[in-house]
């Protein structure tokens, strides 16, 4: 608690500006870049309706990355539970509340705004998560006892988020919370019943109807695309061919022909990973690729880097979480996971995930800030 009320030595705010890590920050402003182009492209050559407002949402974003940069860490570790249940309480006002689109009751409405609770429970549950460990000791995280609040943080959000439902963002959050139990030093033993556990349910909610009938036609997409080429497996059967025509250095910029014939829905969003693949090729979406991974190494790097156990944990979280975006996407609209709904970051158009993500990073940032002992100040 005195690292919270005696915050110590400060720095001024055009100083901390200069410290800010920005060699991260331009490879996420990369990152929205090529999501600006490639919705630019989407839109048929128009900043409307999706470029335009995607830079407008990453600079504001962006702004509020550095924003929570520049606030001590010490502070997030005293906003971290706090924060965790207004997100909770968010997600259980949705079925109470919550607006309907798409078959799907996840967001709530204030004035002419609309937000998911569900992506500001994935920086809650990182914070809380990294605030729990940091208050116990080593000896203590694979004890039976100490277990128990953990998974009662995760498992709270994973079920109201499946009742709404939307099981690619249960499915994340549910990983990121198991991830930094991981990382905290949970036991190989507890972690390889944990696992088991994870095989069971999953197989138990497939055989006992749990799922929805349009998840198990996912499941069963994923498995066999071909089976129904121009029903559930249109969408995933649409993303190969786009990828696949792509080739090695792509169809060139704002010549696909997904796009130009409308082939693949929902190109702004879950599949604008294909329309890149195919305007830019292989070479395109590797680079992409390479670029998501640098950030998320330089995040580890971040975090390992940290003075604190909770910036550790925090920053690692998400890491982790970034990670899973990528790679649920990726895997997504090449075949190797079942389509989820879940969008590429800072690519796909959705403000909610974007100002998610950067302030994410923003905790990130805080990390590095505060590694000194007079390190970020506001």
């Amino acid at each position: 608690m005195a690292s919270i009320i005696l915050p110590g030595p400060r720095r001024g705010v055009q100083d901390q500006l200069g410290r800010l890590h920005w060699p991260l920050i331009i490879m996420l402003s990369l990152i929205a870049g090529a999501g600006v182009a490639t919705l630019y492209s989407v839109g048929g050559g128009s900043w409307t309706p999706w470029a335009g407002t995607h830079a407008f949402r990453f600079a504001v974003s962006l702004i509020v990355m550095i924003v929570i940069g520049l606030i001590s860490i010490r502070y997030w570790l005293a906003l971290a539970y706090p924060i965790y249940f207004v997100a909770l309480i968010a997600l259980a006002l949705v079925p109470l509340i919550g607006e309907v689109n798409m078959g799907a009751q996840r967001w709530i409405e204030i004035g002419p705004m609309q937000f998911q609770p569900s992506e500001m429970m994935k920086i809650g549950i990182v914070l809380a998560l990294a605030r729990y460990y940091h208050g116990i000791r080593a000896e203590q995280v694979s004890h039976i006892l100490y277990l128990v609040p953990p998974l009662l943080m995760i498992g709270a959000p994973v079920g109201l988020v499946f009742l709404q439902p939307d099981l690619g963002t249960a499915i994340m959050i549910g990983a990121t919370g198991s991830a930094i139990m991981v990382l905290a030093g949970l036991s190989w033993r507890l972690i390889f019943l944990g696992v088991v556990a994870a095989i069971g349910g999953a197989i138990a909610a497939f055989r006992f109807g749990v799922l929805h009938d349009y998840q198990l036609k996912r499941i069963f997409t994923f498995l066999d695309p071909d089976s129904d080429p121009l029903g559930a497996g249109y969408h995933l059967m649409q993303s190969k061919i786009g990828l696949g025509s792509g080739g090695l250095v792509g169809k060139g910029y704002m010549m696909g022909t997904q796009r130009e014939l409308n082939f693949l829905p929902e190109m702004q969003t879950d599949f604008i990973f294909t329309i890149f693949g195919e305007e830019f090729g292989f070479v395109g979406a590797f680079g992409l690729l390479l670029l998501y991974f640098a950030v998320i190494m330089t995040g580890m790097n971040i975090a390992l880097r940290a003075r604190s156990h909770f910036a550790r944990l925090a920053a690692l979280g998400i890491c982790v979480t970034f990670g899973l975006y990528v790679l649920i996407n990726a895997g997504m609209v090449t075949g190797l996971a079942p389509v989820v709904g879940v969008p590429l970051p800072l690519v796909s158009y959705g403000g909610t995930v974007m100002l998610t993500i950067m302030a994410g990073f923003g905790i990130v940032m805080s990390a590095h800030l505060s590694r000194d002992p007079d390190g970020a100040s506001l």
